[in-house]
């Protein structure tokens, strides 16, 4: 049972300090999701999960167009590839470290990936299909990151920050695909 707040003497909008050196010592085992945590951490790891096997495939789809572009504008387009499935990466990693802090276990096994991602996987055939389809995923990212930060709030910080600032990411990839996508026209 949380205790509740106790305003101290010196501010009226902080809890004493013994309140918050006896509420640490409870459950200890939670590391860092204390009383104070304000979310369904259940729900919130399903949903990072799901983040993470979202970041995953655009990884795996980035890497594929990466390898696989040809034709007269390849390279800088398999750069730009290259260049966003390395900031795929680093966002799953930032999730999956996340879900461990929050006592979770990231869902990392294949099975079930494409079900539980929001974005799909698609090769594509030509540089402006593949340009496209990465477009496409972004977009999907954008909608879903922005939700998630919605739907979580000030309930969860942390989780709410880092999300804020993979939708940054995520936002300035579609610039980037939507510019060069500009160039290429079947």
């Amino acid at each position: 049972m949380q205790k509740p707040i106790s305003p101290s003497p010196k501010s009226p909008f902080l809890t004493d300090i013994k309140t918050i050196r006896d509420r640490a010592r409870e459950r200890i085992e939670r590391g860092a999701v204390t009383e104070g945590y304000d979310a369904d951490r259940r729900l919130v790891l399903e949903l990072l999960n799901d983040a993470l096997s979202t970041e995953i495939v655009c990884v795996l789809r980035y890497k594929r167009h990466y390898f696989m572009a040809e034709g007269i504008h390849s390279e800088s387009v398999a750069a730009e590839f290259l260049e966003h499935a390395n900031d795929e990466q680093d966002h799953a990693d930032k999730i999956a470290k996340r879900i461990v802090q929050l006592g979770g276990e990231p869902q990392l096994s294949p099975e079930g990936m494409l079900t539980r991602s929001h974005t799909e996987y698609v090769e594509g055939t030509s540089l402006s299909e593949m340009i496209r389809e990465n477009l496409v995923a972004e977009r999907i990212a954008i909608d879903s990151y922005r939700e998630l930060v919605q739907f979580i709030g000030d309930r969860d910080p942390t989780t709410k920050r880092m999300l804020e600032a993979i939708l940054a990411d995520e936002e300035a990839h579609a610039d980037d695909l939507s510019s060069l996508l500009k160039d290429f026209r079947d």
